[in-house]
């Protein structure tokens, strides 16, 4: 019986993150309760980044932690696709968020995002600190950690940071990045289509996402600034998926969810044509084949495999006989 594409595609590499293409962020104990309650009305195909930094009022950094760990514990988050971000590496509370976070929600806690990065080495002293936090708490875990970058200095650095442990995602920063640069990149370019086509944000997200993907990281698109035209929202996801290479993006409005989760969804063509190949290649028990006058063979079956695998996690519906053969409870275990 050939092999499941897992044992026989990525023999001795790093598997690619297969994660939600949408993270949603939400500050208040209000605010995340609803994201909670839309996330399992839409069956988990979005991620919640819960914010101990915009979100934490000042003087009050401590009991909004606990208050984090309160509901990554709750029977709201079903199914522990919540993250939380700290403060950054120049504010005295990143510490105490991560001596709070992670004994009290380690094994439950998606992600830790880390904002504001500048260097490479203060970025490796927080998750060092992670990781040592993780193991003092005797969490088997390694969590996995994003980081935020929206500064020149991350920029510059961007290939170091990629190379750094335990990192699954890194975040385009837009706002910072356009307000760092002091004037030189006009505001219109923190919407589209300039904050496409400005040439040093173009330069940015670019080089960004290469250093990502040579890394086995997933790249993550920033915000988009309107709220509720569903289409001018899916628009700014679809262009950042096709033309920069982005496989994710953030929300900060409900509204925003659903537009970038099927803008960054495989299309029906794209499925149909994945299911044929693997299909294919499964009966051939993964040797070359011919699909529609075109050659495939494993370099091919991988990129299928990863498609397959995005709609999956974004509940599109795949056909009987995939789901089957590759992801049914037998095949997985």
């Amino acid at each position: 019986m050939p092999r499941h594409p897992n044992q026989v595609l990525f023999e001795g590499e790093k598997p690619f993150p297969i994660i939600p293409t949408c993270e949603h962020f939400a500050g208040t104990e209000e605010r995340i309760t609803k994201a909670l309650d839309l996330q399992n009305r839409m069956g988990g195909v979005f991620d919640i980044t819960m914010d101990c930094e915009d979100g934490a009022p000042t003087g009050a950094e401590k009991a909004h932690a606990e208050m984090v760990v309160r509901m990554q514990n709750s029977a709201g988050n079903q199914h522990n696709m919540s993250g939380v971000r700290i403060h950054d590496y120049t504010n005295e509370h990143w510490k105490q968020d991560i001596d709070i976070v992670v004994p009290g929600a380690g094994e439950r806690v998606a992600y830790i995002t880390i904002p504001k990065t500048v260097k490479a080495t203060q970025l490796a002293e927080m998750i060092d600190y992670v990781r040592n936090t993780t193991a003092r708490a005797g969490i088997k875990r390694e969590i996995p950690i994003h980081a935020l970058m929206e500064t020149h200095g991350a920029l510059r650095e961007i290939w170091q940071i990629a190379e750094l442990p335990n990192i699954q995602v890194l975040d385009f920063g837009l706002m910072d990045f356009v307000s760092a640069h002091h004037g030189a990149i006009p505001s219109t370019a923190m919407r589209s289509p300039f904050q496409f086509d400005h040439a040093l944000l173009h330069r940015a997200k670019a080089e960004m996402v290469a250093a990502a993907l040579a890394n086995g990281i997933v790249p993550a698109h920033n915000v988009t600034l309107e709220l509720k035209d569903v289409d001018f929202i899916y628009n700014d996801a679809r262009r950042a998926h096709e033309e920069f290479g982005f496989l994710r993006q953030w929300s900060i409005y409900p509204a925003q969810i659903e537009p970038i989760t099927r803008a960054m969804a495989p299309t029906n063509d794209e499925i149909e044509e994945a299911e044929a190949i693997l299909l294919k290649a499964y009966d051939a028990d993964w040797g070359p084949i011919q699909h529609d006058g075109n050659l495939h063979d494993r370099a091919t079956y991988r990129y299928y495999w990863e498609l397959l695998q995005r709609a999956r996690i974004q509940n599109v519906a795949l056909s009987a006989e995939v789901t089957g053969r590759f992801f049914s409870e037998a095949v997985t275990a």
